[in-house]
């Protein structure tokens, strides 16, 4: 009797202990990957959501923001990747970025490479100029590009990316030709376009509104929205300027794959918790951050299609510069 009594104590406490590890979590700080410089709208985003969840996780959790900038986000995705799959290494996944750069080349990484948390923010393209410059409308660009073919210049954050993607599609539909400029990130592109050094900034509208509301001189010139958003509802969509483009930035969280299930949900969780936050989403306004969430299988699918979208794309266009 004795020996059973002993036997199912020892079992018990052999129980708990997957259940103490789980509650132990997270036992030191974790790292969140922002493939963009700092400034940038993702930056100002993981800067702003990391505190919140934090708080939904719970206990002493603490998240410090890591900028790997570099080739159009690959090295920031390419060290989400292959961190350990441990809780310990969350980051950002940036759209087209995400998608197109292994299609263009062979990367370490294709978004099945991660455990997807959730998406964010949803932040349509646009062009912006200096408000120095006679450009005020698509039609105006198109003009002075056919005025001066492959002259004018115009940056993006890098090959590949929404921005360039937009650009191109331009491009075709005016019949005309510009010169890229790809950068490291958006508070490149700004201050490129601020000092004058490029003619055409190719940058999500509400990574454009940010940087008007600091002060800088820039006029936009249509977003890449199906309809005006409240973001902007007084600047006229690409379409009823009449070209037809549509593009965006989704901007979501990953963990690389094949977290424990365990951290995984309390991480999903947490990052569902966070981007529904009042207080989180009052900052987001601040920061013209438009918020789109989607739950990890939402995410997915919507990953899903726009994959097979820009490899038909790439087979009829391809974005690459060499």
């Amino acid at each position: 009797m004795k020996k059973n009594i002993t036997r199912a104590l020892a079992c018990a406490a052999a129980a708990l202990v997957p259940a103490l590890g789980i509650a132990a979590y997270p036992e030191k700080p974790i790292t969140m990957i922002v493939a963009y410089p700092p400034g940038g709208g993702t930056d100002i985003v993981a800067r702003a959501i990391a505190p919140y969840i934090e708080k939904y996780l719970g206990g002493d959790a603490k998240i410090v923001v890591q900028n790997r900038s570099g080739a159009g986000g690959e090295i920031g995705f390419s060290a989400l990747a292959t961190a350990p799959p441990d809780g310990y290494t969350i980051g950002f996944v940036n759209t087209p970025n995400l998608l197109t750069t292994p299609i263009e080349r062979k990367a370490p990484f294709t978004w099945q490479s991660f455990d997807l948390l959730g998406n964010i923010v949803d932040d349509p393209g646009n062009f912006s100029v200096h408000n120095d410059s006679a450009i005020k409308s698509l039609a105006d660009l198109a003009k002075a590009a056919k005025a001066k073919p492959g002259e004018l210049t115009y940056g993006t954050t890098g090959v590949g990316s929404d921005d360039h993607l937009a650009m191109l599609l331009f491009e075709k539909l005016a019949g005309v030709k510009l010169n890229h400029i790809p950068m490291k990130g958006a508070s490149d592109v700004r201050t490129g376009l601020i000092g004058k050094q490029i003619d055409v900034a190719s940058m999500n509208i509400g990574e454009a509104m940010q940087a008007q509301s600091g002060g800088a001189q820039m006029r936009n010139l249509g977003q890449m929205s199906p309809a005006r958003t409240n973001l902007a509802p007084d600047l006229a969509t690409f379409k009823q300027q009449g070209y037809n483009i549509e593009m965006s930035s989704l901007r979501g969280m990953a963990a690389p794959k094949g977290l424990p299930p365990d951290i995984r949900d309390r991480l999903v969780k947490a990052v569902e918790r966070a981007a529904n936050d009042p207080a989180f989403q009052a900052q987001a306004v601040k920061y013209y951050a438009p918020l789109r969430f989607l739950n990890p299988q939402q995410f997915a699918e919507v990953l899903r299609e726009a994959e097979a979208g820009f490899r038909q794309m790439y087979k009829e266009m391809p974005w690459s510069d060499k």
